[in-house]
């Protein structure tokens, strides 16, 4: 059986403010669910198949779970399919852009980051030949 993504669950402030960002990033996407737990609100947000899971940083209790520590991340990466669009919005949204990604024939990359620092990548593939797609020579 071939692995694919399905969900990465990241710790963030306010699962409220991360929310406003993916929602103006990715708007065909919607809020699986949304709960209260041991560790505090938490979500899912995505699609059928694939969601980032927004947790709430919270101090420990004694006895509880210990909660998620914000170790970094590098960024996160989604495929999309009008990135000209998604810059529009998120720029619109008044959400920083990040580094410039270099030019490449096959694919389009643009870095945003979230009210919590937290940098996504958003790549739009200029072609669906995979050796094309992934050619790291420029």
């Amino acid at each position: 059986m071939a692995a694919t993504f399905e969900h990465a669950n990241i710790t963030v402030r306010d699962i409220h403010a991360a929310l406003r960002f993916l929602q103006a990033a990715l708007p065909k996407w919607q809020v699986r669910y949304e709960g209260e737990g041991e560790r505090g609100p938490w979500l899912h947000f995505g699609d059928d198949e694939t969601y980032i899971g927004l947790d709430t940083a919270v101090e420990a209790t004694e006895g509880g779970r210990k909660p998620y520590h914000h170790t970094g991340c590098n960024h996160i990466g989604f495929v999309v399919d009008d990135l000209s669009a998604l810059r529009e919005r998120l720029k619109a949204a008044g959400y920083e852009e990040g580094m410039l990604a270099l030019d490449h024939p096959h694919r389009l990359r643009a870095y945003f980051y979230d009210e919590d620092g937290i940098e996504w990548e958003f790549i739009e593939y200029l072609s669906n030949n995979p050796s094309e797609r992934n050619d790291y020579t420029f």
